[in-house]
């Protein structure tokens, strides 16, 4: 995987110098991958990378390239990064046309991402971690669910689990489901695999987040009624549903991650 790296980005070597933060965000660069993009980060290294984590956003299409806290801690764990641009689409198998006319973004995912990472960056499930934020936050708990073989590490920062309730708010989702019902069907609670899940799974939400933490809760107590081994933080607080909790929680999210690729 490091000689791959290497030729992903040249000249890449770690200088003589403590790199700035400054420095670490110049190491992500946005490259093609098919109808869309992906932006990759390098952790400067001498070693070969620890991992890949594979970054699902939010209903804002907010990558990491400007993050700082985010930044860092990839480069405190020496874990590469890639963040595929997925539109609006809440990282379902289920068509969403802002993203595109008849590929899912979970087929994408799994059928032009992930092989992308493997062929390019030199790794292959199951030593690929899963994060995400708000509507990506959920994704990854729902690729994670639906395949906990090939992606038994995963975390999610304030996913937004109960996604119907923005149903005919006039956002994408209205065109991906026929009702709310519908959307409602496809939420994570609704589809767990009792007898299948991630090893390794992380998720919390700030309890001041009116409009996410009941469904989050919800999820934490169907899992431990199932017996689904899990962790989780519904006490922490501050900043309800915004970056400012989102960077709050981005170190135990990446200790989590980190902590758990390196059993596999």
């Amino acid at each position: 995987m490091f000689d791959s790296l290497r030729r992903l980005f040249p000249g890449s070597n770690p200088p003589d110098r403590p790199e700035t933060t400054e420095d670490l965000l110049q190491r992500w660069q946005k490259l093609p991958l098919g109808h869309s993009t992906v932006d990759v980060f390098q952790p400067a290294t001498d070693q070969r990378p620890a991992g890949v984590v594979l970054f699902l956003h939010g209903h804002g299409e907010i990558s990491l390239t400007s993050n700082s806290v985010f930044t860092s801690l990839l480069q405190q764990h020496r874990l590469a990064a890639v963040c595929p641009a997925g539109r609006r689409s809440w990282w379902l198998d289920v068509v969403c046309t802002e993203f595109h006319a008849s590929l899912t973004p979970q087929q994408w995912l799994l059928n032009e991402v992930v092989p992308w990472i493997q062929q390019t960056l030199d790794v292959e499930p199951p030593h690929i971690a899963l994060l995400g934020i708000s509507m990506g936050g959920q994704g990854a708990l729902q690729l994670a669910y639906r395949y906990a073989s090939r992606f038994p590490v995963v975390a999610a920062i304030s996913p937004t689990v109960d996604f119907h309730q923005l149903y005919g708010s006039g956002i994408p989702l209205d065109q991906m489901f026929p009702d709310a019902e519908a959307a409602r069907q496809a939420t994570v609670v609704l589809n767990l695999q009792p007898l299948a899940w991630p090893r390794h799974q992380f998720f919390c939400c700030d309890p001041a987040d009116h409009d996410w933490f009941d469904g989050c809760a919800r999820l934490g107590m169907k899992l431990s009624s199932s017996g689904i081994l899990h962790e989780r933080d519904l006490e922490s607080s501050g900043g309800g549903h915004s970056w400012e909790y989102f960077n709050r929680m981005a170190a135990p999210a990446f200790t989590h991650i980190a902590a758990n690729l390196a059993t596999l």
